[in-house]
């Protein structure tokens, strides 16, 4: 390496003026200096949930709340301002927040404030019944609430303080059996009931390692005091699952610190009840500093952000997004405009109070759209006619140009062939994997929709010489392995977890776990002629067993029922509705990898952990992209078309004052460190020189590579998948120590650059400072500054030859992180 060289890189890194350098924040736009005046009376919208109330039994009671939205968006919880009523005061009492049954009829609950009135109709019925206690139904989640049975305490694979039960109660036998018939008459005691340890130790009257959890006069204690006094009776028979969890309202925008909304959960059984169960849920918040939740589902405003706050019941999982703000905020709502993309991005800004960064340069756009769906640089000529062009609609007709290219579909190939993990190995052929790889390509460079080209992959059989896609199968030989593959990969959902205790964090039970898994255990295979090929085939045969009730299981779709497969290849019935309108799951999880893509973060991150706990950040955008790609026919050439032509995709990589904290809601670009392969590929395209890949003919592209086994130094350095797990974080680009000092001193750029000669073919027809232009159009698709020309240049005329002054400045230009980073 030439000592001059290094001091072209620290003269460059001080001259690049693109926004990866520590750019100043744009200035405000000083149309939003107006300070916005909370609306009149009349401007507010007001809510009350339930929307309804079924009460059944004398036990049964609803919680309801109000609150009103101001134009703004913001929302103002007045449940206690409100005035509640009934209708006919006969079949209901009201006692703060609650409604309570007196007698079996239909009325309304009214409430009424600022002049508005909202109706809710009421049904009461069994309203002299009052039902025995049971342990499935009210015992163990008051143990889910006051934290018992989680990982930390009693829930812990082997308990605490020798005393165990299951992880949020997925085992209610099991843990019936160990709370009423371990050690005696210690842990219950039925005929001095309060002298039970499952009492004193919880209100505090006996050491416990978990402290006191609630006290003697709260609902809980009576509970369990009186299930007790009754003989901690087993349940005759099972009671009716949570079929669904319903949290409200629906979202919260807060202004105001220590400015508060309630919360209140209502819990849908499969027999058709519902139940108030915000005294029996453990609420969760996501973010504490901006939204703290407390016990009882109250949040309390802090620091501006968002937080998605959840509660759990059995093992139902439900959260509601909320929004905090300053209060007395200085913001106007710019105009939005765009496609649909952009109203739904700029209503979240507009929530937030964020304003967007203007849209970047013609030059930035080139080098961004351009590297994003084709995984290369634009060339001379391709900057010259873009530049040249006066149309309006030039950035829509060259994203028409780079879709129709074949580079767009092997970037996709490239990427899928990543998550399907195709590699050769001791099971799998180096034919196998390349006609599995082959299989894919061919599949989008055809346009084949993503529907068809699933339901072709997960109900493959044959050779896997003959039908590539039966590799699939081939790679992954585990039942449990391939239905976790299929969840994630094609879903998003990662249900691990479930396969030992139901999903602590998301909805997913042992029971989805195993079901899901049985479409996938009758599938076999065996040798062909050709000793490297096999066949996949369905056996008609073989079965999934629960390991803790050890009942056989019959194949059930994720957050379905289960199915009736009989005479069925069960992975057939399963891709059908993987790729139905049925499953919620396919599209969207779909749309969110193609979306993360070109913004550089999804809207679920990470894209493969799409649960509960991780939520959208934008709901509306991550359900209204996968309705797209449904309406579009799975067809996600379309998809990416409306992405690219988006404001949000096309905004400056620098914030403003407004946006600057703000990483996840798309008020600017996201600046992204240029994929290992595809980052190969455009050193190769920029030096004039070829790679070599096993299997490939000389000049091949890094993305074009089939088995996951071939790599270089560079593409491990720089991140390559090694493909050994379907997780979507195997292919990193963070950048590291080893990149940069591979770039400085390995054969990748300064080798490159002598061996591809394109200083001496700049320098045949252009003088010093054209070879200088060139070189950062080809690099960097823009001219250099006045500042960057005049400072080399000068170190040009100080160069041994030009040559060698444009040589280095062209190893300085690959190492700066304007060429490493797309921006």
């Amino acid at each position: 390496m030439r000592l001059q060289s290094l001091v072209l890189l620290t003269l460059i890194a001080s001259l690049l003026t693109c926004s990866l350098r520590a750019a100043e924040p744009e200035p405000a736009n000083t149309a939003v200096a107006a300070k916005s005046t909370p609306p009149s009376e009349s401007g507010l919208q007001l809510s009350a949930f339930p929307e309804s109330i079924d009460l059944t039994t004398s036990r049964d009671y609803q919680s309801f709340i109000a609150l009103v939205k101001r134009p703004d968006d913001v929302t103002l919880d007045v449940t206690d301002k409100a005035n509640w009523t009934l209708a006919n005061e006969q079949f209901g009492r009201i006692e703060g927040n609650q409604l309570l049954p007196v007698a079996d009829g239909e009325t309304e609950l009214i409430c009424d404030y600022g002049g508005q009135q909202i109706r809710i109709p009421v049904k009461v019925s069994r309203s002299s019944e009052t039902l025995p206690l049971s342990f499935e139904k009210d015992i163990v989640p008051i143990l889910t609430r006051s934290g018992c049975n989680t990982g930390s305490c009693h829930g812990a694979a082997r308990g605490k303080d020798g005393f165990m039960i299951s992880l949020f109660g997925y085992d209610p036998n099991g843990d019936y059996h160990r709370v009423t018939r371990e050690i005696g008459m210690r842990r219950i005691n039925l005929a001095v009931p309060q002298e039970s340890l499952l009492l004193t130790k919880a209100v505090g009257q006996v050491p416990h390692s978990g402290g006191k959890l609630f006290g003697q006069d709260s609902v809980y204690y009576s509970m369990i005091l009186e299930w007790l006094r009754n003989g901690a009776v087993a349940d005759a028979t099972a009671p009716p699952k949570v079929a669904s969890l319903d949290i409200f309202p629906p979202q919260a925008v807060i202004e105001g610190r220590d400015s508060t909304q309630r919360f209140i959960a209502i819990a849908h059984y499969e027999d058709g009840t519902t139940r108030d169960v915000t005294n029996l849920s453990a609420f969760m918040t996501n973010n504490e500093t901006s939204a703290a939740i407390d016990q009882d589902g109250l949040v309390t405003a802090g620091a501006r952000g968002e937080a998605f706050v959840m509660a759990r019941f059995e093992t139902k999982t439900e959260g509601r997004q909320v929004l905090v703000l300053p209060k007395d905020l200085q913001y106007e709502a710019p105009e939005i405009t765009g496609n649909y993309i952009d109203q739904l991005v700029g209503k979240k800004l507009n929530q937030l109070r964020i304003l967007p960064s203007g849209l970047c340069t013609d030059e930035e756009f080139l080098r961004r759209v351009t590297i994003d769906i084709t995984g290369q640089l634009p060339t001379e000529d391709e900057y010259s006619t873009f530049m040249g062009d006066t149309a309006e609609d030039k950035r829509a007709a060259l994203i028409e140009r780079l879709l129709s290219r074949k580079e767009f579909s092997e970037i996709w190939a490239m990427k899928f062939a990543q998550l399907l993990m195709i590699k050769s190995s001791n099971q799998v052929s180096y034919k196998s994997a390349f006609l599995y790889n082959q299989w894919l390509t061919d599949n989008f460079a055809r346009n084949v929709p993503l529907d068809q080209m699933v339901r072709e992959l997960l109900g493959a059989t044959g050779g896997t010489f003959s039908n590539p896609a039966t590799n699939y199968y081939q790679i992954e030989l585990d039942t449990l392995k391939r239905a976790e593959n299929v969840a994630q990969v094609f879903m998003g959902i990662r249900t691990q977890c479930a396969q030992c205790h139901n999903h602590p964090l998301d909805r997913w039970t042992m029971d989805d776990y195993y079901g899901f898994a049985a479409f996938f255990c009758q599938t076999g295979t065996k040798n062909a002629e050709d000793y490297r090929e096999k066949i996949v085939y369905d056996r008609r045969s073989g079965e999934v067993k629960h390991p803790v009730s050890g009942a056989t299981m019959v194949p059930q779709f994720l957050g379905g029922k289960p199915v009736d497969t009989k005479g069925q290849d069960r992975r057939v019935v399963m891709a059908e509705w993987l790729t139905s309108a049925e499953n919620p799951y396919f599209s969207t999880s779909i749309a969110n990898r193609v979306w993360a893509h070109f913004m550089g973060v999804g809207t679920v991150d990470p894209v493969d952990d799409i649960r509960v706990s991780n939520p959208p950040t934008n709901p509306e955008l991550f359900r209204e992209l996968g309705n797209k790609l449904v309406e579009y026919n799975f067809d996600f050439r379309q998809l990416v078309r409306d992405i690219c032509n988006s404001q949000a995709y096309q905004r400056s990589a620098t914030p403003n004052e407004s946006n600057r904290s703000d990483t996840r809601n798309y008020a600017y670009a996201v600046v992204r460190r240029i994929p290992a392969e595809m980052m190969l590929d455009c050193v190769s395209q920029v030096t004039n020189t070829n790679e070599k890949f096993r299997g490939l003919p000389l000049g091949a592209r890094a993305v074009q590579i089939a088995d996951g086994q071939t790599s270089t130094y560079f593409l491990d350095t720089f991140g390559r998948a090694p493909r050994e797990t379907v997780c979507d974080c195997e292919a990193s680009t963070d950048p590291s120590l080893s990149q940069a000092l591979h770039l400085l001193n390995g054969s990748s750029t300064n080798g490159k650059i002598t061996q591809g000669k394109v200083v001496d073919e700049l320098l045949k027809d252009s003088t010093a400072e054209q070879g200088l232009d060139r070189l950062y159009i080809r690099c960097l698709s823009r001219y250099p500054t006045e500042a960057e020309k005049s400072e080399l240049l000068a170190a040009i005329n100080a160069s041994p030859s030009p040559k060698e002054g444009l040589e280095d400045i062209f190893w300085a230009i690959l190492n700066s992180r304007e060429f490493v980073f797309n921006h």
